[in-house]
C-alpha cells in the first residue's frame, strides 16, 4: 500500500495496515500490472530490433547493388576506351 501511495504522489502519508486478504489482492494486482508492463516493453524492444535489422539489411542490399552498378560502369568505360583505341 505504501508503494501504491508513493506512485500516486503521496509522500509520508500514514497508511493503516491492510488485512491479509486485501494485501494479497493488492499484491496480485501490482504483480499483474508489472507483468503486463514488462511484456509490453519486451514487445516494443523486440519490434525495435526487428526494424533495425530490416533497415540494416536494406542498406546492405542497396550498397551491394550500388557496388555492382559501379563495377558495371567501370567495365563499360574500359570497353569504350578499348573501342576508341581501335
Amino acid at each position: 500500500m505504501r508503494t501504491k501511495m508513493r506512485l500516486l504522489g503521496f509522500r509520508g502519508a500514514a497508511v493503516k495496515p491492510l488485512n491479509e486478504e486485501a494485501a494479497a489482492e493488492l499484491g496480485a494486482e501490482l504483480l499483474g500490472e508489472a507483468l503486463v508492463f514488462g511484456v509490453g516493453g519486451l514487445c516494443l524492444y523486440l519490434e525495435y530490433l526487428r526494424q533495425a535489422g530490416q533497415s540494416r539489411r536494406r542498406e546492405e542490399h542497396l550498397e551491394q547493388t550500388l557496388g555492382e552498378l559501379r563495377q558495371g560502369l567501370e567495365r563499360l568505360q574500359r570497353e569504350l576506351e578499348e573501342l576508341r583505341a581501335q
